[in-house]
């Protein structure tokens, strides 16, 4: 009798097996590199340790964890394994004790322990793009105290994909003094800072070209003069076909998601152009750019004109990768943040609590895109730490990995 059409089984790849033993090294080192984050609470009411709610608040939300509850409930789920490893003398703390904890940690302090264990797995980030961009937790907001919404800058590695850093911009502020503060904490010799037009200010240009790195700023309607005189000079030579003008010129065209998109960059050294306006204010300043974009979808097209400045020298085909590498700030950790942790809808807005929480979140991304054994999307591989025990630990291994720098110091001295 015929037996019918059969599905080609799909062989699940199992995780590796972790002994107990290497949970607990791994906890341990996660305890030594956020040794520094003091205990808030009073002596007298400390029932769990520290070390221990901030492992279970890391493990949960790689595990997908939205908020305190979650963190609870993955404790409870997993107290058989977790007492294992962790000390747990009372317990799993409840809900509220993971809230208050995180409402008064020193976010600085925490942040520092942050970028010291991404600088244990990045010693040295070399010559790759680091966009800068800021993004805006839009449930943090409280109306009732008239809090506004929680705005972070975070400098993104975008050869690692990682988060090297978050600094928050103050409150009746905005990017542009969070963004030098942000890059005096980093180590950008030899990078290129890529920055969206709120960032193209002299003073960061200065401040990236001071420390050995290169820039490349969008350059838009916040600088009416420059931005005017750039683009009335390129679209003069654009109709000249830039004749007896040194210039590079790159094309690329992408297909994918049901578009076919056509950039091409034009890049042009600022000796070519007439004086610009205050020219002398911008350090190192050395070619002009623009990028045209044609952008054809099952039901319109578009069409998009965009300048920017840059310190490095007249090559197109570097600098428009260094712009198109820009936006994977917004496609590999902004999106992620927003469609698979939730952080627009979190609601968490008392104290410190939404900027450690985001910090968590951070954390989160970092580890599941160190794991690189399971070739999944993060939702999926943050699912399946949430189910297998043995992944999760696979998870921890990769992002502290012996093969990285020692990590068994104390990060933040």
């Amino acid at each position: 009798m015929a037996s019918g059409f059969k599905s080609p089984q799909k062989k699940i790849k199992s995780s590796k097996a972790l002994s107990i033993g290497s949970a607990s090294l791994l906890t341990e080192k996660i305890g030594r590199i956020f040794s520094e984050v003091e205990d808030p609470r009073v002596e007298r009411t400390r029932v769990h340790l520290l070390t221990d709610i901030l492992i279970i608040a890391i493990l949960s939300v790689i595990a997908g964890a939205k908020g305190w509850e979650d963190m609870e409930n993955y404790g409870e789920s997993k107290y058989e394994w977790l007492s294992q490893f962790l000390v747990l003398p009372y317990g799993i703390p409840s809900a509220d004790t993971f809230r208050r904890v995180f409402e008064r940690i020193n976010p600085k302090v925490f942040e520092q322990c942050f970028r010291c264990w991404v600088e244990s797995i990045v010693e040295k980030t070399g010559a790759q793009v680091i966009p800068i961009d800021g993004k805006t937790i839009k449930g943090s907001y409280d109306r009732v105290l008239g809090k506004t919404a929680l705005h972070l800058v975070t400098a993104w590695s975008s050869q690692h994909r990682l988060v090297l850093g978050q600094v928050k911009v103050a409150d009746k502020s905005n990017e542009i003094t969070a963004i030098p503060a942000l890059l005096e904490l980093l180590d950008i010799a030899g990078c290129i800072i890529t920055i969206d037009a709120m960032g193209t200010q002299t003073a960061i240009a200065s401040q990236i070209f001071n420390a050995k790195a290169d820039y490349v700023l969008a350059l838009k309607g916040n600088h009416p003069t420059l931005h005017g005189q750039v683009k009335d000079w390129f679209e003069w030579h654009l109709k000249e076909g830039f004749s007896e003008i040194i210039h590079s010129y790159d094309e690329r065209v992408e297909k994918g998601h049901h578009r076919t998109e056509k950039r091409q960059i034009w890049c042009v050294p600022v000796s070519q152009l007439p004086p610009l306006h205050n020219r002398s204010d911008w350090a190192g300043l050395k070619c002009v750019v623009m990028v045209a974009r044609v952008r054809h979808l099952w039901n319109r097209t578009t069409r998009e004109l965009q300048f920017y400045i840059t310190s490095l020298d007249c090559d197109a085909c570097k600098v428009g990768q260094a712009i198109r590498l820009h936006w994977s700030v917004e496609n590999g950790l902004h999106w992620t943040l927003d469609v698979t942790f939730d952080e627009d809808a979190c609601r968490v807005r008392t104290g410190h609590a939404p900027q450690n929480l985001s910090l968590l979140r951070r954390i989160a991304i970092n580890a599941l895109n160190l794991e690189q054994s399971l070739k999944r999307s993060n939702r999926q591989k943050s699912n399946r730490a949430a189910m297998d025990d043995n992944y999760m630990l696979t998870i921890l291994a990769a992002c502290l990995s012996n093969n990285h720098n020692d990590t068994s110091k104390a990060c933040c001295q």
